[in-house]
């Protein structure tokens, strides 16, 4: 009888989305894994051409555009969407919104470095931002914004939907053991390492050179991690402003600097860590029973962690 070999593992990347995606899978044949991990990153690069907020030929884009004169039809990928959103946006009494990119705007987080706007620049923001603004209708598929100035930004979910859709893919093709983290900030896992054990994951501590604030065991799940710093500035009064910003208050969120969330689901995982980051610790006991969650937050200068399920 033959001695069996290690099985293969096999990794590719990709630059998408403004950062690195990831694919890690195993098995007895590299170049079949090679061929499986091109195509989950083919379907990311697909995903980003329909909502990137950026580029001028996406669905995105085109929405913002138009809009608000008249109702726009979109394709059913991108109506499931936007409807999946608003719901979320229900769910979490506003703290997820895909409706914030004016404030984003505002604060200048939209392909810029970030600046203290006015009090008046972000009233007149705010009067832009609220999923009510934004019409669904599932006869005709279309979309219509109620007002000029509405703008949508699906940057807080579409990185989890882009990992859901690539692993769906890899699943339909017979893969049942792979890793694919984009930015390592959003991971999607399904099966188990080469040795049967769970996919293991560090969630960073916000400061340099400390040690991770958990370590994850993931199976057939996914973590999103968001936290204030990376992109953000320090205003004049010495306090850091980080680009996730409470679309109810129209301010950079302080309330956790950094918040994890853990469920089967990476879209969901994405727009949830968003939530927890912008609502905090109250948030924690409001999640589904299945949902694990980390919320670390600044008390009397030390770093604290609540967490449910971790």
């Amino acid at each position: 009888m033959p001695v069996q070999q290690d099985p293969q593992i096999v990794t590719v990347a990709r630059v998408a989305m403004a950062t690195r995606f990831e694919v890690a899978l195993h098995g007895d044949d590299p170049a079949r894994l090679r061929a499986a991990a091109e195509e989950a990153l083919d379907e990311i690069t697909r995903i980003e051409g329909i909502f990137s907020l950026y580029l001028p030929t996406s669905e995105i884009a085109h929405l913002n555009e138009q809009a608000a004169h008249k109702p726009v039809p979109i394709s059913p990928e991108v109506f499931a969407l936007l409807d999946r959103c608003l719901a979320l946006t229900e769910e979490t009494a506003g703290a997820f919104d895909i409706t914030v990119a004016p404030l984003m705007r505002c604060w200048r987080f939209i392909e810029d470095t970030g600046a203290t706007p006015t009090e008046k620049e972000i009233d007149k923001a705010r009067a832009c931002v609220g999923t009510r603004h934004v019409e669904l209708d599932e006869s005709t598929q279309t979309v219509h914004f109620t007002r000029e100035g509405v703008m949508l930004d699906l940057g807080s979910i579409a990185k989890g939907y882009a990992l859901e859709s690539a692993a769906a893919l890899m699943v339909e093709n017979e893969f049942g053991n792979f890793l694919i983290h984009g930015g390592t900030s959003t991971v999607c896992a399904r099966g188990t390492q080469f040795d049967a054990t769970p996919w293991r994951i560090a969630i960073e501590h916000p400061e340099e050179r400390e040690p991770p604030l958990c370590i994850v065991d993931l199976i057939d799940e996914s973590l999103s991690v968001s936290g204030i710093g990376g992109k953000s500035f320090v205003d004049a009064n010495g306090t850091e402003q980080g680009h996730v910003i409470d679309p109810r208050t129209g301010y950079p969120t302080q309330t956790t600097r950094v918040a994890a969330i853990i469920c089967n689901n990476a879209a969901e995982s994405d727009a949830l860590a968003t939530a927890l980051l912008t609502d905090g610790p109250a948030m924690l006991s409001r999640l589904s029973a299945n949902t694990r969650a980390l919320a670390a937050v600044i008390k009397e200068g030390q770093l604290t962690i609540e967490a449910n399920g971790l």
